[in-house]
């Protein structure tokens, strides 16, 4: 799955707190970091932000390999992550996509991984940028990144979410579109014409699936507050949009689950 990897080290690096926190670039971590690259390097400033921007836009090696530096015992973090998903035919060694015999992903699998990730919407921003600074190199200084996902300029609705490529995996993409309500995640592995393919796999989508807006009624209007004043609190369903085929809303049933009462502070 070559650097479409980096969604993961991405989400695990966003998911491991502050992006504003900063670190100081080793020569550990730019150990065999060959290939798409930053510039970091060592003795660099950097915030775990620029290891992000820099993964998701320049697909920097070097900046996955800092991450899993930075978080330590990365391959277990990784794997452990992708059973939690429900990733069930993948195995990550590397934090970069570099090749390995023991790293090998499915196209399902990427599917579900980028779903998780986009539903964060720290990732769904990063992913989605199409331009962004980063400062490196020595002496230090301010490049702007662009992202390698051209799909951002030429398919309305695109957000996201990866590009990668090495020889052996060959050309891979995941990519994201929303329209109206109706969100899609294409992946394509080792495909040579892989933007024209996702352009065809969005369209299919989007041309197949309705948002279909759900709306159902309270049975009642209010629940009571325990230990609050007032007494009662009033309550409401939102209408939700569910992307479906033709003729499933026919079979579709909502149900509205409510406690009895909830304790104060609400």
């Amino acid at each position: 799955m070559a650097s479409t990897t980096k969604i993961m080290t991405t989400i695990l690096l966003i998911e491991s707190g502050d992006l504003n926190r900063q670190l100081t670039i080793t020569s550990e971590m730019l150990a065999g970091a060959e290939g798409s690259s930053v510039g970091f390097r060592a003795g660099n400033t950097v915030t775990c932000a620029d290891l992000a921007y820099g993964m998701m836009l320049a697909s920097g090696n070097d900046a996955a390999n800092a991450a899993a530096v930075y978080m330590e015992a990365f391959a277990d973090l990784m794997n452990a992550k992708a059973a939690e998903i429900g990733m069930t035919n993948t195995h990550f060694v590397t934090p970069s996509g570099l090749d390995a015999d023991e790293h090998y992903s499915t196209a399902y699998d990427m599917a579900l991984l980028a779903s998780y990730a986009m539903s964060n919407p720290i990732f769904a921003e990063i992913a989605g940028t199409q331009v962004h600074p980063i400062t490196c190199g020595d002496p230090a200084q301010t490049v702007y990144f662009s992202n390698h996902n051209r799909l951002l300029k030429s398919y309305e609705g695109a957000g996201g979410v990866k590009t990668g490529f090495t020889k052996k995996s060959g050309r891979c993409l995941v990519s994201f579109a929303e329209r109206d309500g109706v969100r899609l995640i294409a992946v394509t592995l080792n495909a040579p014409d892989d933007w024209n393919d996702h352009t065809s796999l969005l369209d299919y989508g989007f041309s197949v699936l309705k948002p279909i807006e759900i709306k159902h009624e309270l049975p009642v209007s209010s629940v009571s507050v325990a230990g609050g004043s007032p007494d009662s609190i009033a309550v409401e369903v939102l209408p939700i949009t569910a992307a479906l085929l033709d003729g499933e809303e026919e079979g579709l049933t909502a149900s509205v689950y409510l406690p009895k009462f909830v304790y104060a502070p609400v």
